[in-house]
């Protein structure tokens, strides 16, 4: 991003791509392939930027955030708690009630077909949410 521009005239999609090249390794690269992933499992999910930094995708709400810290790269589903993981993919805050994480770390595979399955559920948990409350 140029440093004239402000985040209000960027697209989220055009800070995110930005924030991939930045990051320059494995974390890049990792959370560029999560994108992917993500936009394959639903190509109407909507990206976003927030917290002065993080990739959002959402999808009648949050689905799930793209962290990176030093030594992971942090997959977060908002709702996780409440999703099926019959593959064990969530590995991080699964102490918590509503939240639930998957952390990459440098030379980890990405078991895409069980990853996609999580978004679609999570996709679909927040469309039920959002058709009950349209009910109401």
């Amino acid at each position: 991003m140029k440093k004239t521009e402000s985040s209000k005239d960027v697209s989220p999609a055009k800070m995110i791509d930005a924030r991939i090249k930045e990051l320059g390794d494995w974390r890049g690269k990792m959370l560029s392939q999560i994108r992917k992933i993500v936009k394959a499992a639903e190509p109407d999910i909507v990206e976003e930027w927030k917290w002065r930094g993080v990739p959002v995708w959402e999808y009648n709400g949050i689905i799930c955030t793209g962290e990176t810290y030093k030594s992971v790269v942090k997959m977060t589903f908002v709702k996780g708690a409440s999703l099926k993981d019959p593959s064990g993919l969530f590995n991080s805050s699964l102490e918590g009630n509503t939240r639930r994480a998957i952390d990459f770390q440098e030379g980890d595979k990405i078991n895409e077909k069980a990853l996609k399955a999580l978004i679609k559920e999570a996709v679909a948990l927040n469309s039920a949410k959002k058709s009950k409350a349209k009910a109401k």
